[in-house]
């Protein structure tokens, strides 16, 4: 391997080219390197190197002749099972023992590795387990688990260096790598010498360094899950990986409050109360989110707003008066001029719509869904009954124009809170009196499961990005 990048050896074609090179001549510049390491009088001169190479003719003037520090014997097949037309030492087959914990896997290589002066390989993941064997010389490895890949911005997977990572070694730029600063954090290092051996997993990230006239051999076998894998299931199976990696993704975005936490939000909120001249019982509140019995009259009457506890009064009155900012806003950019009625109402909408969608992905960057997210599932029923009761067409303007992707996400996530707390005959009660306040109870279902599936399309295509590096275009919020 010559190298354009060298003492950096990067996996991707276009900063290195295999160059045909007898082992023999190999051996000789490493030879040469070290008489000049031994008497100290540094690096090779080029007629030197000329007439070390003199011999073969067909070598001759090509361009690793000036620069032998930038030739790299990097994975060359001493066997092949996979194939074996590309073995190349296979002479060296015998001098090769297999370590006695391998003889009863399937190899699918045996590999001579060998550097001449000190290199650095690109961070990469291989389809095998490998284990990595030092003969003479020095390596340092860095290791990464496969769930550190979205830190480690791997090629597109359409590339040819589909495992290798597309962070440079040397100065790398954290204005477009951002998640990288925090490479080390994930990473375990080992130092290897003469006699050590390293197992590395497959599907493990893994950066080496090695010094000069460092030789080592590594064993490749395929894993038992690989082996095991047959074709006719990569469909199936890869729409399961990329489901719980958008799944993922999405609870990033949301991640699930403590216990600890929820009592701290509340007491928070408790002491803005207090401070707004509000009469706060803690012990009053407590036992009004633990109620989860409410049936037929009772649960009407708690939806009059002068009847709620303080943390239901405070989250509608903050929901309330979101959707009558957002609507004056939206009449505001309006033009003067309006055709009709409908059509200037049709432009709010739209306008309305345009305003949420901005940052449609981020928790912090939608006040809608923070209040939301923030309630317990008592107090979020109780708000949006009092929203039904006292505020029909502001629930609706909220659910049909204000709603995010990720408002929708909350809101479902909420439900299923609140479900899980309740009695059947309340649940069923609940969904009756919440879809009834909307003239059209499809088209407001209809917003909810479409900004749930936006907010997931958002979440896989940011699982593209982070960990098969397609790159959609435009912004990605909350990334």
């Amino acid at each position: 391997m010559l190298s354009s990048s060298a003492p950096v050896f990067y996996g991707d074609l276009r900063s290195h080219e295999r160059v045909p090179l007898p082992f023999s001549a190999f051996i000789g510049l490493c030879k040469q390197r070290m008489r000049h390491s031994e008497d100290g009088s540094g690096a090779c001169f080029e007629s030197e190197q000329r007439g070390l190479l003199e011999p073969v003719s067909e070598y001759d003037r090509e361009p690793y002749e000036d620069a032998p520090q930038q030739i790299y014997l990097a994975q060359v097949p001493i066997i092949n099972t996979e194939n074996e037309d590309r073995v190349q030492l296979e002479s060296l087959r015998e001098d090769i023992q297999t370590p006695v914990f391998l003889e009863d896997k399937v190899l699918a290589s045996t590999n001579l590795w060998m550097n001449n002066a000190q290199a650095r390989s690109s961070t990469h993941y291989d389809p095998h387990h490998n284990l990595l064997c030092i003969v003479s010389g020095c390596k340092q490895v860095v290791l990464w688990p496969p769930s550190a890949s979205a830190i480690l911005y791997p090629m597109p997977i359409y590339g040819e260096a589909s495992n290798h990572s597309s962070v440079p070694l040397e100065n790398p730029d954290f204005s477009n790598y951002p998640r990288a600063q925090c490479l080390m954090e994930y990473s375990q290092k080992v130092i290897l010498h003469a006699g050590d051996a390293l197992f590395i997993p497959e599907g493990w990230f893994h950066q080496v360094d090695s010094d000069d006239l460092t030789i080592a051999v590594n064993f490749w076998w395929r894993s038992n899950i690989v082996s095991n894998m047959s074709e006719h299931m990569d469909a199936y199976y890869l729409r399961i990986i990329l489901r719980r990696l958008t799944d993922k993704e999405m609870n990033r975005v949301l991640p699930k409050s403590s216990l600890a936490e929820m009592e701290n939000k509340k007491k928070h909120t408790c002491v803005v109360l207090n401070n707004g001249g509000v009469d706060q019982n803690d012990n009053d509140l407590d036992q009004a989110c633990e109620r989860k019995d409410l049936k037929g009259k009772e649960l009407e009457q708690r939806t009059m707003s002068h009847e709620l506890e303080p943390l239901a009064i405070h989250a509608l009155h903050e929901l309330v008066s979101l959707v009558h900012h957002r609507v004056n806003a939206a009449e505001l950019r309006q033009p003067v001029q309006s055709t009709t009625t409908t059509d200037s109402a049709a432009s709010v909408k739209d306008e309305f719509t345009k305003v949420v969608r901005a940052n449609s992905f981020s928790l912090e960057d939608d006040p809608v869904a923070k209040i939301i997210w923030a309630l317990q599932p008592c107090t979020f029923r109780n708000v949006f009954l009092a929203m039904v009761k006292n505020f029909p067409r502001t629930l609706e303007a909220l659910i049909l124009h204000l709603l995010s992707p990720v408002g929708a996400e909350v809101l479902t996530c909420k439900f299923e809170e609140m479900d899980q707390q309740i009695t059947e005959e309340d649940r069923n009660r609940f969904y009756q009196v919440f879809y009834g306040a909307f003239d059209d109870q499809f088209a407001a279902m209809d917003a909810i499961l479409n900004g749930k599936e936006l907010f997931a399309l958002q979440a896989y295509k940011n699982v593209l990005d982070k960990y098969l590096g397609v790159d959609w275009g435009g912004p990605k919020p909350g990334v």
